[in-house]
């Protein structure tokens, strides 16, 4: 057999490999495919839910078949959650103290992850794990300390009781501390040489390279503080300073709950934080992973 039979041979043999693997390529993408559909439509569901009643009259959230259409009481359940818990008020409370939490706690939690990771001195090891330590502590087991001590201090029903307690986050100090910890010390220590002052290496220098973490803390913070409902339930005695989770949880009456405020609340609640999310999402795998300086 010459070569060129050899060849045409091989090539006639090699084809339906080709064809079989093609085939089993494109089997797993269609199988892959379809369990992010299912997965897509499990998750995607209950907020699907949430909108139609949002939409619907308090008795069809439990008719049978249940109602998977919207209605047409939008505006009439609004009306109606504006008139029980004063909306407005409420979601500025919310919108307000979770925004300013966000940006004092990035300032201290970004300061003090920085100097535990590339400041030398003696108990730094020490700080860090009780940081850490912190986080196993109840979150409940707080709240008797912290409501004595604004009592004392006349600060209750206060926006500063509200944002002040948990500034100093171990989590987001955690995880900055981690991403800071890559950035090349060699920098810094140029910048130094060069004359630079240490805020001024932390503000232009080492900050900026750190916008996929503080995006990832950010988000981390903004729900944390936008769903918190045990603090301002204690912190807050009138209806001016009720956060919107506090606000909505006066919604459940003991013989009557309106499904249609209900959800319509919980719809409310639930746009700021997709909103955020989606504004910083190209930066939140990467902080999250560590990686922001490559």
């Amino acid at each position: 057999m010459s070569v060129v039979e050899r060849v045409q041979t091989t090539t006639v043999n090699t084809k339906p490999n080709v064809n079989k693997k093609r085939k089993s390529g494109l089997l797993r993408k269609i199988g892959l495919y379809f369990l992010l559909g299912i997965f897509t439509v499990i998750s995607i569901f209950p907020f699907y839910w949430m909108f139609i009643g949002a939409t619907n009259e308090s008795g069809k959230m439990f008719t049978n078949p249940p109602t998977l259409t919207p209605g047409g009481q939008f505006m009439t359940n609004f009306q109606n959650l504006n008139a029980s818990i004063d909306l407005g008020r409420v979601f500025f409370n919310s919108m307000f103290v979770s925004i300013v939490y966000v940006i004092v706690a990035l300032m201290v939690c970004s300061t003090a992850a920085y100097a535990l990771s590339k400041f030398e001195f003696k108990g730094r090891n020490l700080i860090f794990t009780t940081f850490l330590l912190s986080m196993m502590i109840p979150y409940q087991a707080t709240l008797i300390p912290l409501f004595q001590m604004m009592s004392n201090f006349n600060l209750l029903d206060t926006y500063f009781a509200l944002i002040a307690p948990q500034l100093c986050y171990p989590f987001a100090i955690f995880l900055l501390r981690q991403n800071f910890l890559a950035f090349p010390t060699e920098l810094i220590e140029a910048a130094r040489l060069d004359g630079a002052g240490e805020f001024r290496i932390f503000l232009t220098i080492v900050l900026p390279s750190m916008k996929p973490a503080m995006a990832a803390a950010a988000i981390f913070l903004f729900m944390t503080q936008w769903n918190n409902f045990m603090w301002p339930l204690v912190a807050t005695t009138s209806n001016e300073m009720a956060t919107l989770p506090v606000a909505l949880s006066s919604l459940i009456g003991l013989s009557f709950i309106d499904y249609g405020q209900v959800m319509m609340g919980v719809t409310i609640a639930t746009i700021p934080i997709i909103i955020f999310f989606l504004a910083l999402q190209r930066h939140f795998i990467s902080g999250m992973l560590g990686s922001a300086v490559k």
